[in-house]
């Protein structure tokens, strides 16, 4: 059994398999799971899932990434609307920073462009995004999986098996 915390940010209109599926294989592992969202409380993805998020991203740490090993971001919708929130492009930075693990899916990677990290970083997501993530100076690459250093992404919920095998080699 694993002692280790992950910090999971997310929103409203989050894609449910994206969430769900990494989340439960961290908690599996024995992680101990964080949701944190613009507003503490349920919130419902896509397709009608719901999750609990047990704190605000305002709640988190100043150096969020001293009190987790790993920060996840699912797709969907969320990330369009996280991307406009500072403290979750801190928190990104933070991890960043400390060389710490950071997990991105589908439309995930776009709180790291907003965060301004993706520079010279081999990087995925979903189709619709390739070409922001060229424009933020990414080398993207069509691929189910890409682990560049401490980062790892996927482009949609058929990749998740890869995406989980990848966080799970970052974290052993």
């Amino acid at each position: 059994m694993n002692t280790g915390r992950v910090l999971i940010i997310t929103a409203d209109d989050f894609e449910d398999t994206e969430l769900l599926c990494p989340m439960n294989r961290l908690l599996e592992a024995g992680y101990t799971v964080d949701v944190a969202s613009l507003q503490k409380g349920s919130i419902t993805g896509k397709k009608g899932y719901t999750v609990d998020a047990d704190l605000s991203v305002e709640e988190l740490s100043e150096e969020p990434s001293r009190d987790y090993d790993l920060l996840l971001l699912p797709g969907g919708k969320a990330p369009g609307k996280l991307r406009e929130n500072d403290k979750v492009l801190d928190t990104a930075r933070s991890f960043d920073k400390a060389g710490k693990p950071i997990a991105a899916i589908c439309h995930g990677p776009q709180i790291l462009i907003s965060a301004g990290l993706l520079k010279d970083k081999q990087a995925t997501s979903y189709t619709s995004v390739a070409p922001e993530l060229k424009d933020a100076g990414a080398l993207y690459e069509d691929a189910e999986v890409v682990v560049d250093g401490n980062y790892v992404f996927s482009r949609h919920p058929g990749d998740i098996p890869a995406f989980n095998r990848e966080i799970m080699a970052q974290l052993a």
